[in-house]
C-alpha cells in the first residue's frame, strides 16, 4: 500500500506541474480551478515538489517490517520511472512536440478537406487566425514542422533506445499525421 500511495503522489505532482504556464498552461483540471490558479504558480511548483519528496520518504517510513533491500529497489524504480528517462523525457517531448502540432494543425486546416480531416477544414482562415502558413507559406511551414520534429527527436539523444522509441515514434506521428 505504501507504494501505491507514493505513485499517488507522485500522480499528483505530475499533474500540479503539467498545469503550471510553463508547460501545458491549464485553467481548468476535471471542470475546477488548477492548483496554480488559486494557490498561484510558486505554491503550485512547492506543493508538487513537496510531494515528490513526501512519496519516497512514504515508502521508506511506511514500510515497516519490508526488507530494506526491497525498499531500495521501490525507490530506485519510483526515481527512474519519473526522472530523465520516463516522466521528465515524456514532458520534453511534449513541451517540443506542442508547436510541431500546432503547425501542422495549421497546414492541415489548409491543404485538406473536411471530409479528410474530420472537422471542418478552413475554419483559421475564415476567423482570420493567424496560423503559421499564413505567416510562412505552406512550404516554409513545412519545413519549419521537419525542423521542430528534429530538435524534438534531438532532445532524446542520450535516452535508452528502446524507452525512447515510443516517444520518437509519438513525434513522427504528430509530424506526419494527414488528419
Amino acid at each position: 500500500m505504501p507504494a501505491a500511495c507514493a505513485v499517488e503522489m507522485i500522480h499528483t505532482m505530475s499533474l500540479m506541474h503539467d498545469d503550471l504556464p510553463c508547460m501545458d498552461n491549464d485553467d481548468l483540471r476535471r471542470g475546477k480551478p488548477t492548483n496554480h490558479k488559486i494557490f498561484g504558480e510558486d505554491v503550485a511548483v512547492l506543493a508538487g515538489d513537496a510531494l515528490l519528496a513526501f512519496s519516497f520518504e512514504h515508502v521508506a517510513t511506511a514500510t515497516k517490517g519490508v526488507n530494506s533491500e526491497r525498499i531500495v529497489r521501490v525507490i530506485s524504480e519510483l526515481a527512474k520511472c519519473i526522472g530523465s528517462e520516463g516522466l521528465v523525457a515524456g514532458q520534453v517531448v511534449d513541451i517540443s512536440s506542442e508547436g510541431l502540432s500546432e503547425v501542422v494543425d495549421d497546414i492541415l486546416d489548409v491543404t485538406k478537406s473536411s471530409q479528410e480531416l474530420g472537422k471542418t477544414a478552413g475554419k483559421d482562415l475564415v476567423a482570420d487566425k493567424t496560423t503559421y502558413p499564413k505567416l510562412l507559406g505552406i512550404e516554409k511551414s513545412r519545413e519549419l514542422a521537419e525542423r521542430l520534429n528534429r530538435e524534438a527527436q534531438e532532445q532524446l539523444v542520450g535516452f535508452d533506445p528502446v524507452k525512447a522509441t515510443p516517444l520518437i515514434a509519438l513525434a513522427n506521428y504528430i509530424a506526419y499525421r494527414d488528419n
